[in-house]
């Protein structure tokens, strides 16, 4: 009979001693803006799942939509210029 266990590394993937390095932290700051963006705007899109969208939901999709642009184009400009300013 062969028996199955589970493996400890996969199982506590993420012990105490294995902090996110000062590096790992400054890119998720770095991301950020566009994470929370995003976030606005898969809210915005999940409040329109059951219902027909009216012209306020519309415009609530299409902020979020502009805001996460801008987020990601200010990404692409900090990256391009070598990091935040």
């Amino acid at each position: 009979m062969e028996h199955i266990v589970t493996v400890q590394d996969a199982v506590t993937a993420f012990a105490p001693w294995m902090e996110p390095t000062d590096a790992e932290l400054d890119a998720i700051e770095l991301e950020m803006p566009v994470i929370l963006a995003d976030v606005d705007l898969i809210d915005a899109q999940i409040i329109t799942l059951d219902r027909t969208p009216t012209e306020l939901d519309t415009r609530r999709i299409r902020r979020a939509r502009r805001r996460l642009l801008t987020a990601l184009v200010n990404q692409a400009a900090d990256a391009h210029r070598g990091g935040a300013a």
